[in-house]
């Protein structure tokens, strides 16, 4: 069974920094493109950033110049640097990715359980 577990989430004041990282284990071949998206109370889940296999990103434009997403194939590991972080970034983050599964050789998406991110002001 294939899994996305996030961590870094937490409490930081507006113009701090913080790091999630998304590790995913299980049985399979590969993993193509690897993302974030976050979502706020009362809002939908919307896009951050997402980084394929190869390195080529897209980002959000709230995101840009502040945020960073980056990758370690080697171990199946994606993340997520969120500097000059603002109260509106306050969201639970989830790690999204395309994973080409053992069992069928077949590629799905799969979540992560997400993470929380509060920004004081």
């Amino acid at each position: 069974q294939v899994q996305l577990v996030e961590s870094g989430g937490g409490l930081v004041q507006a113009g701090g920094s913080l790091r999630l990282s998304c590790a995913a284990s299980g049985n399979f071949f590969s993993i193509n493109d690897m993302g974030w998206y976050h979502q706020a109370p009362g809002k939908q889940r919307e896009l951050v950033a997402t980084m394929t296999r190869a390195g080529r990103t897209n980002y959000a434009d709230s995101v840009k110049g502040r945020f960073a997403i980056f990758r370690d194939n080697a171990k199946n590991t994606v993340y997520l640097q969120m500097n000059r972080l603002k109260p509106e970034d306050t969201a639970v983050y989830y790690c999204n990715a395309d994973i080409r599964v053992a069992s069928t050789s077949y590629t799905y998406n799969y979540w992560g359980q997400g993470t929380q991110v509060t920004v004081s002001s």
